[in-house]
């Protein structure tokens, strides 16, 4: 991590009051995001934990299909207009509350894991470690979006912040994944430094096989 996490968290608390106006407004995000919603799919007795869930872009939208979402953010800023947002549409199924990739801070088992646009902060080992944390919930589903890189950054026209991402390639995810006791089962390639990847637990009986969705 480039920057420190209470540093990262101070950051987005400045911007979460104008952050779903203003920020990440690029078709591309904007293609992760319904990319993410879509694998992950939850079903009517699942819950799903949503990790660094900023302002519930991802949360929310899975809450109609799922029975109780957990959203986890380091920015109080950011939990506080997901909180607005799901008070405004009527859903008490959702509930919002600090936890990180390292600490989740979850109670019980989850059924998917989504997280979209917050790993790319970690640097590469510490992915690793997130990742096995990820695993070490139990999910059957860990849907993720983010930057990720499918060939090298363009040093001209970065679309992230090099001063504070450290965005890996997507080799790097796949071996972190698959070293965690995923299988991946589909790789979308938004953008060359945009893209999700979905991992299904593996069975080792080859019912993880397909497309994901």
């Amino acid at each position: 991590m480039k920057r420190p996490i209470e540093e990262h968290a101070a950051r987005f608390d400045e911007v979460a009051g104008e952050y779903d106006d203003t920020q990440n407004q690029t078709d591309e995000y904007r293609a992760c995001v319904s990319l993410v919603v879509d694998y992950a799919d939850p079903g009517p007795e699942d819950v799903v934990l949503d990790l660094g869930c900023g302002t519930g872009a991802i949360g929310l939208a899975l809450a109609d299909r799922a029975k109780r979402v957990v959203g986890r953010d380091i920015s109080e800023g950011m939990m506080e207009r997901a909180r607005e947002k799901a008070a405004q549409r009527g859903l008490d199924n959702v509930e919002f509350g600090e936890g990180s990739f390292r600490d989740p801070n979850v109670d019980g088992s989850v059924d998917v894991v989504v997280s979209n646009f917050a790993m790319h902060h970690l640097g590469d080992e510490e992915k690793r470690e997130a990742i096995d944390v990820v695993a070490g919930l139990g999910p059957r589903r860990f849907v993720l979006g983010d930057v990720m890189l499918f060939g090298e950054a363009d040093p001209e026209s970065p679309l992230y912040s090099p001063e504070v991402d450290d965005p890996a390639t997507v080799g790097v995810l796949a071996d972190a994944l698959t070293d965690a006791g995923f299988a991946l089962t589909a790789v979308e390639m938004v953008h060359e430094q945009f893209g999700v990847l979905v991992a299904e637990r593996a069975t080792g009986t080859g019912d993880s096989t397909g497309d994901g969705r």
